[in-house]
């Protein structure tokens, strides 16, 4: 890999390589990323979630946007993304700029979804407190009955966030905690990136 980050000039091409062999050896979820905010008191926030779609524009995900993390990137539109591939030993950190994705993208992504977590998408009050798992049940068995025939539509409150990155970086394990950490960097998301190689 030390040869690949040499010749490497292209974050978005090296993550496209080692995402597609994540892909081929991670069990389960080679597209789950932690996303990390911050909040009103600049204590920080992260949990896991499944990236749905990325380009040379950012990383995508899609969530209730009245959530923790919804409200969180509203006041405070950064976030670091981290992904972690155990079965090659590699990670990939990114920290951007945060904006939201089309109207038209979140309503293709939404209606490919099974039509189960469409309907979820609307009972869930997402990091709300809940009462009972018996209210969620309600809940989800309400919109299903409201939405038995036909599209079930995108809740207005469900979109998604996209992460234009201005660092990227390649973290390879090697023996004896000498890794190998490849960073791009870039002042503007129009900027191109410059890189530098970093002790491990």
């Amino acid at each position: 890999m030390t040869g690949d980050f040499q010749e490497e000039k292209n974050p978005f091409s090296l993550f496209a390589r080692w995402f597609a062999e994540a892909e081929a050896s991670e069990i389960n979820d080679p597209n789950a990323m932690t996303v990390a905010t911050v909040d009103e008191d600049g204590l920080p926030d992260a949990r896991i979630v499944l990236m749905k779609d990325y380009d040379e524009q950012g990383f995508v995900f899609y969530t209730n946007t009245q959530s923790a993390k919804g409200q969180e990137l509203k006041a405070h539109p950064k976030a670091a993304l981290v992904f972690h591939w155990k079965s090659l030993r590699r990670q990939v950190r990114v920290r951007g700029l945060v904006s939201p994705v089309s109207e038209a993208e979140a309503d293709a992504y939404f209606d490919s979804r099974p039509r189960d977590s469409r309907i979820g998408a609307w009972a869930s009050q997402q990091s709300r407190p809940l009462e009972s798992r018996f209210a969620l049940e309600k809940a989800v068995a309400s919109y299903a009955a409201q939405y038995a025939i036909g599209r079930v539509p995108r809740p207005p409150h469900w979109s998604g966030y996209r992460i234009a990155p201005l660092s990227i970086e390649f973290w390879q394990d090697r023996p004896f905690r000498l890794h190998d950490r490849l960073k791009f960097m870039r002042e503007t998301v129009d900027a191109p990136f410059t890189t530098s190689r970093l002790y491990p």
